[in-house]
């Protein structure tokens, strides 16, 4: 699995409306024991970030993550842009994953997200 797909898959869990799908998705990229951390929950193990997922399914029906930037990586750290889109076709401030992986680059070890642009100087 390419880099790209490994980082789209991931992205592809957040999206799916059925949870047994979402969990498959995970699942093939997570890796046991990954952590997931934004400013609003720290999740440990694929579970944890299931259920977060399907809480914010459960808000926001419909909204899917898309990624908007290339994935760039180095000593085996990872970043891309993304955005969360609502079904009307708005969105909120798009965020920025750090994804660490594991010494193959096949499965993610952990992920750090934050929302919105960064602030300027």
């Amino acid at each position: 699995m390419s880099l790209t797909h490994l980082i789209d898959t991931y992205c592809a869990s957040w999206s799916d409306q059925d949870a047994q799908r979402r969990r498959t998705l995970l699942l093939s990229v997570w890796n046991d024991g990954a952590t997931y951390s934004d400013p609003t929950v720290h999740a440990t193990g694929a579970e944890e970030l299931l259920a977060h997922i399907a809480g914010i399914e459960a808000r926001y029906p419909g909204a899917h993550i898309i990624r908007t930037s290339d994935v760039d990586v180095h000593h085996g750290v990872a970043r891309f842009a993304w955005r969360f889109a609502l079904p009307d076709g708005s969105s909120f401030p798009e965020g920025l994953d750090i994804a660490f992986l594991d010494p193959g680059q096949r499965r993610i070890t952990r992920i750090i997200g934050f929302f919105g642009p960064l602030a300027t100087v």
